[in-house]
C-alpha cells in the first residue's frame, strides 16, 4: 500500500522553477564552430593582435571555436606570419602576436 508521498505546493514550484532553469540553460548554449575561420578576415585577425599571448583556449573561447578548430587556426596564421610561436610542446603552444 503507501506509495510515494504526494508534493507540497512549495516542493512542487521548486522543481518547475528549477526545470524551467534547465531547459533556459539548454536553449541559450549554442554549438562551437568546427570549422577554422577564414585567416584573411581583418576584424578577427585584429581582435587577436590586441591580446598580448594567444593560446588555443583563449582563441576558442574568443571566437566561439572548438579548440581543435582554434589550433588549426594559430597554425595557419602562423604559417602567414601574422602570429610567432613564443614556446611550447605537443600538448600546449604559446603564441604572441607578429610584428
Amino acid at each position: 500500500m503507501g506509495g510515494k508521498k504526494k508534493l507540497s505546493l512549495k516542493q512542487m514550484e521548486r522543481a518547475r522553477t528549477k526545470q524551467e532553469k534547465e531547459e533556459k540553460k539548454k536553449k541559450e548554449k549554442k554549438p562551437a564552430s568546427t570549422t577554422a575561420p577564414d585567416p584573411n578576415n581583418e576584424k578577427i585577425v585584429g581582435e587577436l593582435r590586441k591580446l598580448p599571448v594567444l593560446t588555443p583556449f583563449t582563441v576558442a573561447s574568443r571566437l566561439n571555436l572548438r579548440i581543435s578548430a582554434a589550433k588549426d587556426f594559430l597554425d595557419q596564421l602562423e604559417d602567414r606570419g601574422i602570429v610567432q610561436m613564443v614556446d611550447g610542446n605537443h600538448n600546449l603552444k604559446i603564441y604572441r602576436p607578429a610584428g
